[in-house]
């Protein structure tokens, strides 16, 4: 009896143990519930075991992969095989050719084109008919704060409208009053402190159309720092969609059936390099959004002339026709964990009025009007929610057209 009694002990012991071990391999934060831990264990293999069926669905069978420097594995994946297939509207297609792009636009060759992606210093790429798709794992699925947000913005992430009551701050340039087909505009991309690992920065364009309301839709492409999503403090290359105010649609990257990548070059949430230096050079990346007049998809440029992909026009409702507003600019969340204003910063960390070399721009602002034509945006205002804590001051001239300096450290004396 007592032989039988130590092994029921060693093989209880070796099963705690494996599932410990097999949660710390998942990256997964276990906190034990104060009561009724009866059934904790099973609950979190159930958990895993539904990270696992996701990830199966997320990470397509590769063709080649690639380690980026900071750790990142991309896959290259046969186009045909990427998540926005699984749509049930897109099952068996393939990519389409890319379109007209806008006039006004210079001339590029992509054989020219750099990727402006860490991942791409070594000089490995992805081959011809694969798209390089930064693989998703159980420790990202389990940062997130439930496997239903798992790649999708809080519902309380409004634009610049709405921005007041949810915790997000911005600091933008806008324009509305016409039809918008497109927006194009030149980004200054920095490393801000991001300092709660729920919190984000970023620096985007915004392509809105609706109320403001369950209807709004939006594209939006551009960087961001997010421990949350991505695990590190990195500005990353991302796009979002949505199409009902953030609720059910749309989502980050390609972490959801929407977005179709085209380019074999450019991974989306991929770690931009390189960066701008306080004081030192200054690196931007332009981003062109902009609306196919022959079959409606809303389609990305990156950098000098990198075609990434398109949004689908059957996604969206409103985006159908065409934007209502379009938005350059950058936006944190507040959630005040400390009680205070978050220190988060904003682009550089610097208010605008330290200019050049020291604060975050937009240059070279432009939107895509009905005929296709590239030209500067009329009534481009600029508005900061909390000035105190981050702000824009925008101009004009020969060489940089309309811009702005925005940004700024957050927490200070008079944000509080």
């Amino acid at each position: 009896m007592a032989c039988s009694h130590a092994k029921s002990s060693q093989v209880i012991v070796f099963l705690v143990g494996f599932f410990f071990f097999f949660l710390v391999w998942a990256g997964a934060t276990v906190a034990v519930p104060e009561a009724n831990t009866t059934f904790w264990p099973r609950e979190e293999l159930a958990k895993l075991r539904r990270i696992r069926a996701h990830l199966r669905r997320l990470n397509k069978p590769p063709a080649k992969t690639i380690q980026s420097p900071d750790g990142d594995l991309i896959d290259c994946v046969s186009s045909h095989l990427q998540p926005a297939f699984d749509h049930p509207q897109l099952k068996g297609q393939r990519p389409l050719e890319p379109p007209q792009r806008p006039k006004g636009l210079q001339a590029v060759d992509p054989a020219m084109a750099e990727s402006l992606q860490l991942w791409a210093i070594s000089g490995e790429s992805c081959p011809e008919g694969t798209v390089p798709i930064r693989r998703t794992t159980a420790s990202d699925m389990l940062r997130a704060s439930s496997l239903r947000q798992f790649g999708r913005k809080p519902v309380a992430a409004q634009v610049r409208r709405d921005s007041t009551g949810g915790g997000h701050e911005h600091a933008v340039g806008y324009a509305s009053g016409e039809q918008y087909y497109g927006a194009k505009a030149s980004m200054s991309v920095w490393a801000p402190q991001v300092t709660a690992p729920s919190e984000f920065s970023l620096s985007q364009i915004w392509i809105i159309s609706g109320t403001f309301g369950n209807d709004l839709n939006t594209i939006e492409a551009g960087w961001q720092v997010s421990p949350e999503l991505y695990g590190d403090n990195r500005p990353r290359f991302f796009t979002y969609w949505t199409t009902d105010a953030y609720r059910a649609t749309g989502c980050y990257n390609l972490l959801c059936s929407g977005f179709i990548q085209t380019n074999n070059r450019v991974a989306i949430g991929a770690a931009i390099s390189p960066l701008s230096a306080l004081r030192g050079r200054q690196f931007d990346i332009s981003l062109l959004i902009w609306k196919d007049p022959k079959h409606g998809n809303w389609w990305l440029e990156f950098g000098p002339g990198l075609l990434v992909g398109y949004w689908p026009s059957f996604l969206f409702s409103r985006l159908a026709q065409h934007g209502m507003m379009v938005q350059f600019g950058g936006e944190v969340v507040n959630t005040r964990a400390t009680g205070a204003h978050t220190g988060t910063q904003m682009g550089s960390g610097h208010f605008a009025g330290e200019g050049f070399g020291r604060a975050a721009y937009f240059r070279n602002l432009q939107v895509v009007d009905w005929d296709n034509n590239l030209v500067p945006p009329r009534n481009l205002r600029v508005l900061a929610d909390h000035p105190n804590c981050y702000d824009i001051k925008g101009g004009i001239n020969k060489g940089w057209g309309q811009y702005f300096y925005y940004g700024g450290p957050g927490r200070n004396v008079r944000c509080t």
